[in-house]
């Protein structure tokens, strides 16, 4: 996994680029949201916490060995608003597994970004990295979610009922996943010349 990696990507409408120190109030202006919270790997519900999150995205820059995460702001083009983040992480060697997690602003959901930043982090890991199976995991309850993941072709293949409690409530995850033969099926198969008709 250490072929060199071109960054940032850019989508129809972001640039997916690595995290900086300038990108602390866009991360704490959606991070510390509540809505947001249960979403976020870790609690970052003050400002020193944000600070940390931020230096922590900030060293997700490559994979190099199992359990390397790589992630990237999604910053929309014109304007360079940050509207959220993705990561890409390696998650076995053995079995040669990725997990795709993001975060956006709900201020910027149902634009179309998440469809693009997630379709770029699966062109990754299947086409760059060479992953064999991808998997990402979303909230029971987050239909927008769900419906984009089913669009983009992941399948789902498992649903946690109340596994976790969080602030009280039990939580239901979905994982979806997908092979990298199913991810661009065409690029994988032959196309047989044409042969006229003889009969």
């Amino acid at each position: 996994m250490s072929k060199p990696l071109a960054l940032p990507l850019d989508t129809a409408h972001l640039v997916l680029r690595p995290f900086e120190r300038r990108d602390l109030d866009g991360v704490s202006h959606y991070h510390t949201l509540p809505n947001v919270q249960r979403y976020v790997e870790r609690s970052t519900r003050h400002p020193d916490d944000v600070a940390a999150a931020v230096e922590l995205m900030r060293s997700h820059v490559s994979l190099q060995r199992p359990g390397d995460t790589l992630s990237l702001a999604m910053v929309r083009k014109g304007d360079e608003q940050l509207v959220g983040h993705v990561t890409l992480t390696w998650a076995d060697a053995t079995a040669s597994q990725g997990e795709v997690r993001f975060v956006i602003d709900p201020a910027y959901s149902g634009k179309g970004y998440l469809s693009q930043a997630i379709t770029a982090m699966l062109n990754l890991g299947f086409d760059h990295f060479q992953l064999h199976r991808i998997f990402v995991r979303c909230d029971g309850r987050c239909h927008h979610s769900i419906k984009l993941l089913q669009k983009l072709g992941l399948r789902l293949e498992a649903h946690y009922r109340e596994h976790a409690l969080f602030q009280g409530e039990w939580d239901e995850e979905l994982h979806f996943a997908m092979l990298d033969r199913e991810w661009r099926p065409s690029t994988k198969v032959l196309e047989m010349p044409r042969r006229d008709r003889v009969a």
